[in-house]
Order: structure tokens, then sequence, then C-alpha cells
């Protein structure tokens, strides 16, 4: 996943000044996990329009 996929994630998830200044370590185990369902929604919508 690329780093501008993350951030994009994390903006949508309200944490990407955390992201942004301290990067993911200080990211809950929850948010992370949500950061990979996010990903996963994205990746399985973009198959759905090819």
């Amino acid at each position: 996943m690329s780093d501008k996929l993350k951030l994009e994630l994390a903006e949508e998830l309200g944490i990407g000044d955390i992201v942004r200044t301290e990067g993911f370590g200080p990211v809950s185990s929850r948010n992370c996990g949500n950061l990979v369902k996010k990903a996963i929604e994205r990746a399985e919508r973009l198959l759905e329009e090819q």
C-alpha cells in the first residue's frame, strides 16, 4: 500500500494529523484495523468497477 493511500485513509478516519506528525506508531490497534478494512473496501470497489 502506498504512503499516499495510507495517509488518505488516515484522513478519512480522522487520524491524519497524528500520522503526519508522529507516524503510525502511536495509532491504536483499532484504528490500524480500521485502516486495513477501508483499504480492502476500496480495493473491492475498484475491482467491481472494472
